[in-house]
């Protein structure tokens, strides 16, 4: 949705790596956001971002404008639902989201029609329903993960972490430190989820933040954490006070 930053320029460069052409998409999708959502507020950065797709070497840069992707409004444009994993984690806290974000990138895959398509793990939740879309829809096009690209300290990079004032900026790692001390409990042979949870979240609260969820999922299906789950992605999500960062760790069992 534009706002580039180094995390969606490490996507470019592994495109490039693999493809003949890579096609950056920019386009800040009003149907994806809630009512009480920063819409109207999202930074909208579009010579910056020509720039730096300039110096990265991307070959094209899709941009379109609201009317030539819903030209019907968006009142009565068609949807692309998937019920499966939307109505949890983020989907739980945003309803329609998610509803949004798979109308979006279908219309975006049947304009430009890849053979690839790159998306970030911080997305995880997104990425896992966009690979259930694909498969559902069969729609000849490989989803392909970028591993999370984050500051020195950590954060996840996202285009709202400008939003965090600078007397949370040095708390706001205490995410995927929780996060990591889950993981790391998890890998110990920890299977008491809930209780890993609880404790997570405390942490989080200390530091001043609101939490939204912090979940143990299967990392495929986003079902709650089993006992014999050997894919496991712990996933969280928190308030500041005027943003909402998420983060996630993966842990494969034998």
């Amino acid at each position: 949705m534009g706002n580039l930053h180094d995390g969606h320029i490490a996507l470019l460069e592994q495109s490039m790596r693999c493809n003949d052409i890579t096609i950056c998409s920019i386009f800040v999708n009003a149907l994806q956001f809630s009512l009480n959502e920063d819409w109207d507020k999202y930074p909208r950065t579009y010579d910056t971002d020509c720039e730096k797709l300039r110096q990265a070497g991307c070959d094209y840069l899709f941009h379109p404008d609201d009317l030539e992707m819903y030209p019907n409004g968006l009142d009565t444009q068609s949807r692309v639902i998937c019920p499966a994993m939307t109505d949890v984690l983020c989907g739980a806290s945003r309803p329609g989201h998610f509803e949004g974000v798979t109308t979006v990138v279908s219309k975006l895959f049947n304009i430009i029609q890849p053979d690839e398509a790159i998306f970030g793990i911080k997305d995880y939740q997104q990425l896992a329903v966009i690979r259930r879309m694909v498969e559902d829809l069969c729609m000849p096009i490989e989803i392909s993960a970028a591993p999370i690209h984050r500051e020195p300290d950590g954060l996840a990079m996202s285009s709202r972490n400008r939003y965090i004032t600078e007397d949370e900026r040095p708390r706001v790692t205490v995410l995927k430190e929780s996060l990591d001390w889950m993981a790391s409990q998890i890998m110990k042979g920890n299977k008491e989820f809930a209780k890993l949870e609880s404790e997570a979240g405390k942490r989080i609260k200390s530091e001043g933040f609101t939490v939204d969820y912090v979940t143990c999922s299967h990392s495929k299906t986003l079902d709650l954490a089993a006992n014999d789950d050997k894919e496991i992605t712990v996933l969280g999500a928190i308030f500041t006070q005027s943003a909402r960062l998420i983060d996630n760790v993966s842990v494969r069992l034998s």
